[in-house]
């Protein structure tokens, strides 16, 4: 995580490149639009759905890796560089975009504290139209399975119970007393799986201080040996618990990238409530 006022004092460095990757469940929202109305000086849109495997009939799947390439290549990105990733609300979609570039081979990623809010009330200056940015980067990426869990092997971590699986939907959503956003799923939840709705790692935009994340990671049974396997609607806020996951210093997290878009319209024996 990196705090507004220190982003900005870097803004002069050429490796430095800022993405904005804000992306909102309500599809009447366009991101993009938001992002030519305001944004950080030089930064470059990611377009979460765009940049997705457009072959899957699940919603912005991770693309393959020459897509990723391409995409950002285009937006003057290389593997190389310095990328600090934000998005407009605080913190939401901006860990997505982050697990994205680190499943690829990016290693220095960092996410604005905070995002587009803090920035602005920080008094920092802000840009409108559209990205200035032009191709021009050389990104080879270096997939990293690690970091990744297919449905197949899920199933397989729940029947041998080998690794802790967390929930980071609404509490409600998980147990099924309220209905998924997308209605052709089940309600309901990953059995054997934990919740830990990814709203309670943040205040106010903020992830929350490293020890706190430790205390509440600990009253989940996570410790630093512990296989996790995170999974939300559909692979975007499971990010946030994977992100809080890596500030703790934990290193063996996988994200479910199917999560309940994918699991929940599997057969009853794979679903509790």
């Amino acid at each position: 995580m990196i705090k507004p006022k220190k982003l900005f004092k870097s803004l002069a460095e050429p490796s430095l490149k800022i993405i904005d990757a804000s992306w909102h469940l309500d599809t009447s929202i366009s991101a993009e639009a938001d992002f030519k109305a305001e944004h950080l000086p030089n930064a470059a849109f990611f377009d979460l759905d765009a940049v997705s495997d457009q072959s899957s009939s699940l919603p912005h799947m991770l693309p393959t890796s020459t897509a990723f390439q391409t995409a950002v290549e285009k937006l003057g990105i290389s593997r190389d560089d310095k990328i600090v990733v934000y998005d407009s609300t605080g913190l939401f979609s901006a860990p997505r975009v982050w697990w994205t570039f680190r499943v690829m081979g990016a290693h220095q990623v960092q996410i604005l504290d905070g995002g587009l809010p803090a920035w602005r009330q920080a008094g920092l200056p802000l840009e409108s139209g559209p990205s200035r940015i032009s191709a021009g980067g050389h990104f080879e990426t270096e997939f990293d399975e690690s970091r990744v869990i297919s449905c197949s092997e899920l199933q397989e971590a729940v029947e041998n119970e080998t690794a802790i699986i967390l929930d980071a939907r609404p509490a409600n959503r998980f147990f099924g007393r309220a209905p998924e956003p997308r209605p052709s799923l089940k309600s309901g939840h990953i059995c054997g799986s934990k919740s830990l709705p990814a709203s309670q790692l943040i205040t106010d935009g903020f992830m929350k201080s490293a020890d706190e994340l430790d205390k509440l990671f600990a009253e989940h049974a996570v410790t630093p040996d512990t296989d996790v396997i995170v999974s939300c609607g559909s692979g975007v806020t499971a990010a946030i618990l994977a992100l809080g996951l890596a500030i703790t210093g934990h290193k063996r997290t996988r994200l479910y990238d199917g999560s309940w878009a994918e699991w929940g319209q599997l057969p009853d024996t794979f679903i509790c409530q």
